[in-house]
């Protein structure tokens, strides 16, 4: 994982907090937290977004140059914040790999006693701390963040010097990483999610691989032009008929594989708002067997 790829690390959260400007009503999630953990420049950033005109501005312009992003961004984070909740009670640990800012561990009240470790980069761990030590005055006690690099570390060695034991019935979350990761990061990550214990969960998301490889579109060519071409940053990808057989290999059994637009008719639908689907990217949801 490149250090470019880190630099996309408070992005997500920074739509999240721009998203808080609509009305409660419009909201496809709620996170009162997201503007209040982000470094200072995304929080001035955000808070020029706060009018109605420039919110809509904001939104509109982010998805007519990547259609599909700002929808389908607030759209998985809604159903990995409520397929983690409904497992409460069923899970003994969360593992964030490649957290950024995201700020489930601590606005959830379901997850206030349970341990959660925030997987990432230095670049977006170290200056988290910060922000966190600034808000609550401490890291929270049921929190471990951990900095790693997921292709060139050992996950299983670093996680487990920081506490953390593969017996534990774990939520992983992987949520918009898997496409910045070598083949080999990804096949060294599914080797330690291969361990897990019986009964533990995974979300994740995946970019279209026959996308990644130039060979369909789907109307996204600035997301091409940008991530894949220009930085180079988006590398791997998987074909949705293949995701099932891929998880297997590895010992875990799909239990829901969802395209967006699905996603939308969930979370968007309800709002009333008008906001397309992106179709390069799918929501996985597997259990360890």
């Amino acid at each position: 994982m490149t250090k470019a790829a880190a630099k996309t690390g408070s992005g997500p959260t920074t739509m999240v907090a721009i998203e808080q400007n609509f009305p409660k009503r419009q909201r496809i999630i709620a996170d009162d937290l997201a503007y209040r953990i982000l470094p200072f420049n995304a929080r001035a950033f955000v808070w020029l977004m706060r009018p109605a005109w420039a919110r809509d501005w904001m939104v509109r312009v982010t998805d007519k140059t990547f259609p599909g992003i700002w929808g389908g961004m607030m759209c998985r984070k809604r159903y990995i914040d409520e397929t983690l909740i409904e497992l409460v009670g069923q899970i003994d640990a969360v593992v964030n790999l490649g957290a950024g800012f995201d700020t489930r561990a601590y606005r959830l009240p379901a997850l206030a006693d349970m341990r959660v470790w925030e997987v990432d980069q230095s670049e977006n761990i170290e200056p988290k701390r910060v922000r966190l030590q600034k808000l609550f005055g401490a890291i929270p006690a049921h929190v471990t963040l951990v900095s790693i690099n997921f292709d060139r570390d050992d996950l299983d060695a670093v996680l487990a010097s920081h506490g953390y034991s593969a017996n534990k019935r774990t939520f992983f979350i992987w949520e918009a990483v898997t496409q910045y990761l070598t083949e080999t990061g990804i096949r060294t990550t599914f080797d330690f999610l291969a361990k897990a214990a019986r009964g533990s969960r995974l979300v994740l998301t995946c970019v279209r691989k026959d996308f990644l490889d130039g060979q369909v579109m789907y109307g996204q060519e600035g997301l091409y032009k940008r991530y894949v071409v220009r930085e180079k940053i988006w590398i791997f990808g998987l074909d949705p008929e293949t995701v099932a057989d891929f998880l297997g290999a590895y010992g875990w059994r799909v239990v829901e594989h969802l395209d967006y637009e699905e996603l939308a008719e969930r979370y968007v639908k309800p709002t009333g708002r008008e906001l397309t689907s992106t179709p390069i990217e799918r929501m996985v949801y597997a259990e360890r067997l």
